[in-house]
């Protein structure tokens, strides 16, 4: 797949669906999780709609630039982000990761885009509308949150696996990834399929230290209601009922927050997108890019 090198200085891995002449529609991963999570056949049922698909790794993940060495205090910026005190400082920022992406449709020519993310993919396009309006033709922001700690917050019953430790071998990535079914839809959810790709993304990429200096992003970028009150941009919010990493109201609350922003809200979607709900979000999707131009 082709390398991109943008004015952030991060070289990304990306990849690319469709007609390069149709409207582009860049999709956002989120935290830790690589892009092939955007499934190529999910990526190509976009494409037919007659949307330019492009989707990437994010700095510290996948095959995109690693900040190996560099160390962050996590819990420090948690502490800071939750309890009100000053943040120490971090090696990156939402805004960075957004202009990440900006740099992407730079290296591509392409002038506008829709933006779609995913948890925090979705924060991250949130900051490209906020930061860079002029470049963004419509928002969709899937299963995230506006970054107000009083919504979204994980359900208890998921802490446990979000605190245990990783990974150290192959074997053990795959055989424990079904842990990960804790924020999946409950009625399209399967094991079997959780360890299939477990297994592809442990052979592609396998990295686990670029998730402290995300995280570090997602608390230190703050609160973005107030700007994101302050939109002019076409947003759809998508989240689903069963989702209990970023619980419900963190979706319900993006769009409140956006002016006129459309919530598809579905009762068969956790923290996932699993393949029979494919349908529908492309359907949702295809419409929204149209109606925004």
């Amino acid at each position: 797949m082709p390398r991109a090198l943008v004015a952030t200085g991060m070289e990304l891995e990306y990849d690319t669906f469709g007609s390069p002449d149709d409207p582009t529609l860049l999709l956002v991963m989120g935290f830790t999780a690589q892009m092939i999570q955007w499934d190529e056949r999910f990526c190509g049922q976009l494409a037919d709609t007659g949307l330019h698909v492009v989707r990437f790794d994010n700095r510290d993940c996948g095959l995109s630039t690693k900040l190996d060495g560099v160390v962050v205090d996590t819990g420090a910026v948690m502490a800071a982000a939750l309890g009100g005190g000053e943040l120490p400082e971090v090696p990156y920022s939402l805004s960075d990761m957004a202009a990440d992406g900006i740099g992407l449709l730079d290296h591509l020519g392409v002038e506008r885009a829709h933006v779609m993310g995913a948890s925090m993919g979705g924060m991250i396009v949130q900051t490209m509308a906020i930061e860079h309006p002029t470049r963004v033709r419509s928002v969709i922001s899937v299963m995230s949150t506006t970054g107000d700690p009083s919504v979204g917050q994980a359900a208890p019953e998921v802490l446990g696996v979000l605190l245990s430790p990783p990974a150290t071998t192959r074997e053990e990535y795959i055989e424990t990834s079904p842990k990960w079914m804790a924020w999946h839809s409950k009625k399209h959810r399967s094991a079997e399929r959780t360890k299939e790709l477990a297994a592809v993304a442990w052979d592609r990429s396998n990295y686990a230290d670029g998730g402290p200096r995300q995280l570090a992003a997602i608390f230190a970028s703050g609160d973005r209601t107030e700007r994101l009150r302050q939109l002019d941009v076409p947003a759809l919010v998508i989240h689903g009922r069963d989702d209990t990493l970023i619980t419900p109201s963190g979706g319900l609350a993006t769009a409140e927050a956006i002016p006129g922003a459309h919530l598809l809200y579905l009762a068969d979607m956790g923290h996932d997108l699993p393949e029979p709900l494919w349908p529908l979000v492309v359907d949702a999707v295809a419409a929204h890019t149209r109606l925004a131009g």
